[in-house]
């Protein structure tokens, strides 16, 4: 069992505990998660840590966008909610870069990319290779794409 998983499992012992309802459910869904991805595909298989990473990345994801969605329909209470399991998640998650960080990230892989030879629309997926494997996990796709597309406009 990776040290991560195995961390997730210990904080749920504590949580339910301590019974942390919140807590523990939402560590029981990243678990059943991290699960899933396990036995998804051809054949059963243990995920590692940056697997893990992802999976929690993924549900971090879901509970902001679900919060955005409750907040917008009106449901202030379940949209509270969605945003306190995201803080939860979000410990588990190497800390985002701040936009100054992400910027000179993406300026050095627009040089990159350019140095290469790549222009015009191409040059946008030439240096979303280049930085995602830099910020994997760090920062939103999202968030990388718009730095990209601001940068190389200029």
């Amino acid at each position: 069992m990776t040290s991560l998983k195995s961390k997730l499992k210990d904080d749920l012992t504590e949580a339910i505990r301590a019974r942390d309802e919140l807590r523990s459910a939402t560590l029981r869904l990243t678990l059943t998660a991290i699960t899933k991805e396990e036995v998804s595909g051809t054949s059963a298989r243990e995920l590692s840590d940056d697997e893990v990473l992802k999976v929690i990345a993924k549900e971090a994801k879901k509970r902001r966008e679900a919060a955005e969605a409750f907040a917008d329909g009106g449901r202030a209470e379940q949209a509270e909610r969605e945003k306190a399991e995201g803080v939860i998640l979000d410990a588990y998650l190497p800390k985002q870069l701040s936009d100054d960080e992400l910027g000179e990230i993406v300026a050095q892989a627009v040089g990159e990319a350019r140095a290469a030879g790549a222009e015009g629309p191409r040059a946008i997926g030439a240096v979303m290779k280049i930085v995602n494997p830099k910020v994997a996990g760090r920062a939103d796709g999202g968030r990388v794409a718009a730095a990209v597309k601001r940068t190389l406009a200029g």
